[in-house]
């Protein structure tokens, strides 16, 4: 069986998953590897065979997206153009994770697919979401990726087909320590935003930054490059974990009994979701890098819960399940797609964005 593991490449979530899912898939069936976006830092353990440009949102510096950047680098009749000519038929079955180019294409020539992902949990109407409803977001989480099987992960297990998260063998085998500083990953904040911000408060903190090109310190506050080995040194090390409300960090912080602040990006239903999420576990959550937050930080600094969820390894038999699913099934070919009616389907999509 020939199968094609897609995923997005916006930020380094589904790629970080991927580490542990591809190796896995292709211990059973032949594999091939499709991305999208180029948003990611993350070295793969894998061969890429398809990079494509897909469909993706750009961040800005102040903690939400840059709608402008966004809209200039999209190009619809590309992105089209890659969903209609990706050669899909050779695979028997897609895998997505959250990637629309594989998944829009197995829709227009009737490959089955399934969905593997976060956001598959996260639309679960019993997973929880953010407190104002946002109409926009939540048609691109049901939209962009059409699938009708869907395999979620989420914080916790919200309902069927959703499970706990993917935690790296590297994180479960690592020597976790507390040597006092704070590790920080807000990629939708430039340098010094988090700069001033951070230095009102008399901790250590160590930032890993896309802006990065060197390590540099100032005051109490330690940039690095964004790179594994010495992101994952700091993780481990650290006391607590100030990031935005992504999925597997978050995750992995629990996992390793480390304190956690969220702040979801703005504009981001997803992420505002998940902060909502986190927050039922145990998170401290605020909306922004703001002083009204002042007392909320010095708080968690001084007070916060050390997180502990003890996540077990169920990654294997998720996969395998997944593949004994579909051979069990036979997935019907489901009902085709014309280019017409995908084109317009997509073009709405698209400019939600």
């Amino acid at each position: 069986m020939k199968v094609l593991y897609a995923i997005q490449g916006t930020g380094n979530g589904h790629l970080s998953r991927a580490q542990e899912i591809v190796p896995l898939i292709n211990k059973y069936v032949d594999t091939t590897v499709l991305v999208s976006g180029n948003q990611s830092q993350i070295q793969t353990n894998f061969d890429i065979n398809y990079q494509k440009t897909g469909l993706t949102f750009l961040s800005g510096k102040t903690g939400k997206i840059d709608l402008l950047r966004t809209v200039f680098k999209s190009h619809p009749i590309d992105f089209f153009n890659e969903i209609r000519t990706f050669p899909i038929k050779q695979f028997d079955l897609v895998i997505t994770d959250f990637e629309p180019v594989s998944a829009w294409s197995a829709l227009m020539h009737g490959v089955p697919c399934v969905e593997m992902s976060h956001q598959a949990a996260v639309i679960h109407p019993n997973a929880p979401k953010a407190d104002s409803r946002n109409r926009i977001g939540e048609y691109i989480l049901n939209h962009y990726c059409p699938t009708k099987e869907k395999i979620g992960f989420h914080f916790d297990q919200y309902g069927q087909h959703i499970h706990t998260p993917v935690i790296r063998q590297a994180i479960r085998t690592i020597d976790a320590k507390n040597l006092g500083h704070y590790t920080v990953y807000l990629p939708a904040y430039h340098d010094e935003v988090l700069r001033q911000f951070l230095k009102q408060f008399p901790v250590k903190w160590e930032v890993f930054s896309k802006f990065a090109k060197e390590k540099t310190t100032t005051d109490n506050v330690t940039f690095f490059p964004i790179d594994n080995e010495s992101f994952t040194k700091s993780f481990s090390e650290c006391e607590g974990v100030l990031c935005g409300a992504g999925f597997e960090l978050p995750a992995e912080a629990m996992y390793l009994k480390k304190k956690l602040l969220v702040i979801p990006m703005k504009g981001q239903y997803e992420q505002q979701c998940n902060a909502v999420a986190a927050k039922n576990m145990g998170a401290t959550m605020i909306d922004s890098l703001n002083l009204l937050h002042h007392r909320t930080i010095n708080l968690w600094l001084s007070q916060g819960t050390y997180l502990h969820v003890d996540y077990q390894d169920r990654t294997e038999s998720i996969v395998q399940k997944t593949l004994a699913d579909f051979e069990f099934k036979q997935c019907k070919v489901r009902p085709t797609l014309d280019e017409k009616t995908t084109f317009e389907k997509l073009s709405v999509l698209k400019y939600l964005f």
